[in-house]
């Protein structure tokens, strides 16, 4: 079984550690505990590993949040793995911080990675974990808190919640949405 887990955020030593970035952040946690590196490839970084008889295959799109879609559908068609096998990891301001919630689908809700990726691949027809940031912006920075880094508080929030996101990117694969949704969900 092949599956694609792609990690949403923005490339770039300016978007790093920030609240945009953190499906950047857990693939690459989940690459670092598998002791296995992303090289710069066709509209992303890509690495894979094996678990439980299974291949994880991994991206970072470079092609920045706003166009994700153009990686994601390459690297479908690329590896011939279909949506139900593509779990999308990103941030999400519905959700207070350190909040995990897988969905099998769901509407971008404003978010310009789902948009782009629902135009790209023809629906919104995929499973997606979605990670809490919060939302405590004022009116009209929206842009500047997702972009902005995590406070000091929020980090020691998050730190846990990273491991159980990897727990759960490797349950989606070995034992299923549904069962990970009823196990994991917050």
């Amino acid at each position: 079984m092949n599956y694609l887990i792609v990690g949403l955020g923005n490339i770039g030593s300016e978007y790093e550690k920030t609240r945009h970035n953190i499906g950047f952040d857990v693939v690459q946690a989940l690459a670092n505990e598998n002791k296995v590196r992303f090289e710069i490839d066709r509209l992303a970084y890509y690495t894979h590993f094996k678990h439980k008889g299974r291949n994880f295959h991994m991206i970072m799109p470079t092609t920045y949040m706003n166009l994700s879609g153009k990686a994601v559908k390459y690297w479908m068609q690329q590896l011939k793995i279909e949506k139900d096998n593509i779990l999308v990891v990103l941030d999400d301001l519905s959700l207070p911080v350190g909040c995990l919630r897988m969905k099998a689908k769901g509407s971008d809700a404003g978010h310009n990675g789902l948009k782009n990726i629902d135009l790209e691949t023809g629906g919104n027809n995929y499973p997606r974990l979605k990670f809490g940031i919060g939302n405590s912006f004022s009116k009209g920075r929206q842009a500047d808190y997702v972009l902005g880094k995590f406070k000091p508080e929020e980090i020691t929030a998050i730190e846990p919640k990273l491991k159980k996101a990897m727990e759960m990117v490797l349950a989606f694969g070995t034992i299923g949405l549904e069962r990970t949704m009823n196990l994991y969900n917050e």
